[in-house]
């Protein structure tokens, strides 16, 4: 804690204080107050940096967050220098009072809140795919004008990751009592109904050790005990009684705990014993602990004190994953597996409806990872009787992924052919058993995904918005993935409702959080008001509010829209219908849509009335629906060869504030290509209106493969949804025939937009060419863009010579 109460943080420099750090090494937590017209910058790196420290010059591994970036106008978090987060109004500053604030991380995860106290009032999330653990220092820094603090305060997070992820995803759930007490059930901590619960217990027992002269009953579990060990039992069906007349309860009962919660303690007096019967039983981990310790012993007896127990934990290999089944635990993992293979010591068979027998694991572990598993076997259900389970509505598939995380403690799905539905599948399934871990690594698995280019699901989980949506919303610990994929639909509105038709099964309370989402981000409001058609009426296929118009003139609304029509009235006023075109607004008011939808012909004529005339009562235009939308795009249309409305033209007049310069030199644009620049491969030249005799990108080899390409970076507060691009060859002879123009959101994975198979329409020196782009990839923004060369040219001589020099881009721009 600083014991200063108030500190100023001067521009361009960095608060550090040894005190300001985190107790634990990538775990930690600070709240503080600040007070700032912009950018409150925290930093988070491994050592301690000094008074003019800027974590722009900074090389090493560090995370970097800014709240009020931009004017106060964004949240930024940065790692090692480069931005992962760059959202609109969320986290803001305050220059009027001393704003709350806490942060904190966690394995990668930041969480960014407000108010005094943490893991309330959460902000803003985001997940780090390779997470940095390293970071414990915090430093408090600023940009260009002073930044207050006060208050700071470093706190611990609690060592039980699962209960960070509880906290973020009920941060905002409200529910009644008797919906907490079923959650607080549901996801009460792992530890609680873990393995050590069945430590010497005769629930799902199959074999017990007769012990000591007293001849005690000890039960316990073969498929535990024969992953741990050697312990040569018998029979694989039927109940196994291991006699150890000569073992004392109190040797026998350290040696199961360690076998069943990787820690024990004994008296050094029986430690030997200890250590013999982990011998017999061929328990490794524990006899060479035990060795190692009575050597330590042998020679320096002051190391123990006398009369304490002795206390051994097996080294957990994991340390960032909480206590569970095998981690944590001196299981033979090769022993594991076979086990689960081969269905060996297996005391229930897994049936699922209309797929038969698709499973035999064992109880024991089941029971152990799942609390409703748990009670089917032991409250005196059918299931305890008999070794039978039915099951109905479930995956195969799903569910033996399930039994794969129960048997190694992790995710593995990638190799699957769906794997975006069975990541779904097995969300449900993890949510149906209460198996908390699992349900926690697919939430995980899902928000890396939606963090654009950060895992080989991405595409198929940006396509799956929808399904994901409708599986989320109804389960009450995934808010945080539900405001996640609500804000990726929303800032990618055009695209999710163009590209299929899928948004027309999500509920009316999804739609509508979209529909009035603040980051809702569209290029046009007719895109808008077809959404809300298309969904109200429940279309079949996708189309616009015309087509509507037609069906609705022979038709009712009532008829048309049917149970959602009460839905339609209650839409329409979110549709910003002042910002439309004047001729398309008259076009709606003569509409039939406009003469049978009451509603819908005031806002329309209330939208001419001001559009036309300024007329609105000043109440009104304190409404959303009089202003701008906050992420609007312009709209750069293509209209001839060579014209003066694209990107790179707009880039180098400063976006419209001064005479044209060239974006390479004023630095507004980054054009590379696959070859070193030289006095033939000069980026300039593809933003000049200056033609070039000479112009190419030379061959490099990537993946085994020739290519070339020439690559645009547009800046990194900028997108593009590009619509029309144009090329210009040079004057060589060397014509393009196959090749592809893709984009990107971080100059890495890459999207195709437009794709090339020997294409005949470059065949001059000099000509210009331009194409449309039109699949619904065209409505997603992009920083990057590259047309990159699949084919050899028509020229034989130097086939990979991607020969062009001027280059175009159109579309919507932010």
């Amino acid at each position: 804690m600083i014991k200063k109460k108030f500190l100023t943080v001067a521009p361009f420099e960095c608060a550090w204080r040894q005190d300001l750090r985190f107790r634990e090494a990538g775990r930690g937590c600070v709240a503080f107050e600040a007070f700032a017209h912009n950018d409150v910058t925290l930093v988070f790196r491994e050592n301690v940096g000094s008074q003019h420290y800027h974590y722009k010059r900074d090389n090493s591994p560090h995370y970097t967050v800014v709240i009020g970036s931009h004017r106060n106008r964004r949240l930024k978090i940065e790692v090692d220098g480069k931005t992962v987060v760059d959202a609109a109004g969320i986290a803001l500053c305050c220059s009027s009072a001393f704003q709350s604030y806490w942060i904190s991380i966690y394995d990668g995860l930041i969480s960014i809140g407000k108010g005094r106290y943490p893991f309330q009032n959460l902000e803003f999330q985001w997940l780090d795919s390779n997470p940095n653990c390293s970071v414990q220092y915090i430093g408090l820094s600023s940009w260009d004008k002073h930044v207050g603090y006060r208050n700071v305060n470093v706190l611990p997070v609690t060592h039980n990751h699962l209960s960070l992820w509880q906290h973020v995803d009920y941060g905002d759930y409200e529910g009644g009592k008797d919906g907490e007490e079923d959650l607080e059930d549901e996801y009460v901590g792992y530890e609680k109904r873990g393995l050590e619960n069945f430590l010497e217990s005769w629930e799902l027992s199959d074999m017990f050790f007769i012990v000591g002269s007293e001849e005690r009953a000890v039960p316990a579990h073969k498929v535990i005990l024969g992953v741990s060990g050697n312990f040569s039992f018998t029979s694989a069906d039927e109940e196994e009684v291991v006699q150890l007349p000569r073992v004392t309860y109190p040797v026998l009962h350290a040696f199961l705990q360690y076998i069943y919660t990787g820690q024990t303690q004994i008296p050094e007096s029986q430690l030997v014993s200890l250590r013999d019967l982990s011998l017999q039983f061929e328990v490794m981990p524990l006899l060479k602990q035990c060795e190692e310790i009575i050597e330590r012993f042998k020679l320096n007896k002051k190391l123990f004190d006398w009369g304490k127990n002795v206390e051994i934990s097996y080294p957990n290999t994991w340390p960032h994953f909480c206590t569970s089944f095998p981690s944590g635990l001196p299981v033979n993992m090769p022993r594991l597996k076979q086990l689960h293979l081969t269905g060996k010591y297996s005391d229930v068979d897994i049936y699922i409806e209309g797929h038969g027998l698709v499973a035999q694991p064992h109880r024991i572990i089941l029971g152990s990872w799942s609390a409703p598993f748990a009670k089917m076997f032991t409250n005196g259900m059918s299931e305890s009787i008999s070794s039978k389970v039915c099951l109905r509505d479930v995956s195969p598939l799903a569910f033996n992924a399930m039994l794969e995380f129960m048997y190694s403690g992790k995710l593995h799905i990638d190799n699957a052919a769906d794997m975006g539905t069975l990541l779904l599948e097995l969300l449900l399934l993890a949510d149906q058993f209460g198996v908390s871990l699992l349900h926690q690594e697919c939430c995980k698995t899902l928000l890396e995904c939606l963090s654009e280019g950060r895992s080989s699901l991405v595409e198929e989980v940006l396509d799956s918005v929808c399904p994901i949506l409708q599986v989320v919303s109804s389960i009450p610990s995934c808010k945080f993935v539900e405001e996640t994929c609500l804000r990726k639909f929303s800032t990618h509105f055009d695209y999710y409702t163009t590209a299929s038709i899928d948004f027309i099964f999500l509920d009316q309370t999804t739609f509508s959080n979209i529909i009035q989402h603040p980051n809702l981000t569209v290029t046009s409001e007719e895109r808008v008001l077809n959404a809300i058609l298309l969904w109200c009426m429940q279309a079949k296929e996708l189309h616009g509010w015309e087509v509507v118009e037609e069906l609705i003139a022979n038709s009712t609304p009532e008829l048309l829209f049917g149970e959602r029509l009460h839905s339609l009235i209650h839409m329409l006023p979110f549709i910003r219908f002042p910002l439309l075109p004047n001729p398309l607004l008259k076009k709606l008011e003569k509409s039939s849509l406009s003469r049978q939808i009451p509603v819908l012909d005031d806002l329309v004529k209330e939208a001419i009335n001001y559009v036309e005339f300024g007329l609105a009562r000043p109440e009104k235009e304190q409404n959303a629906r009089f202003q701008r939308r906050r992420s609007s795009f312009k709209e750069l249309q293509y209209i001839c060869d060579g014209d003066s409305n694209g990107v790179l033209h707009f880039a180098g007049t400063s976006y419209g504030e001064h005479q044209w310069v060239n974006p390479i030199l004023g630095k507004r644009i980054t054009i590379s290509a696959s070859s070193p620049t030289s006095r033939h491969t000069d980026p300039k030249v593809l933003a000049s209106r200056t033609y070039q005799g000479t112009s190419f990108a030379g061959p490099r080899v990537e993946d085994g493969k020739n290519c070339s390409w020439w690559m645009v970076d547009i800046g990194e507060d900028h997108q593009l949804m590009c619509n029309y691009y144009t090329l210009r060859q040079d004057g060589s002879r060397a014509y393009i025939r196959f090749w592809n123009l893709q984009g990107s959101v971080d100059g890495k994975t890459w999207t195709n937009l437009r794709l090339h198979e020997n294409d005949q329409t470059m065949c001059k020196p000099g000509q210009y060419s331009s194409w449309p782009i039109m699949a619904p990839n065209a409505l997603l923004p992009f920083r990057f863009f590259r047309v990159f060369l699949t084919g050899p040219t028509s020229d034989a001589s130097n086939p990979w010579n991607f020969c062009i020099c001027f280059l175009e881009l159109y579309g919507y721009f932010y």
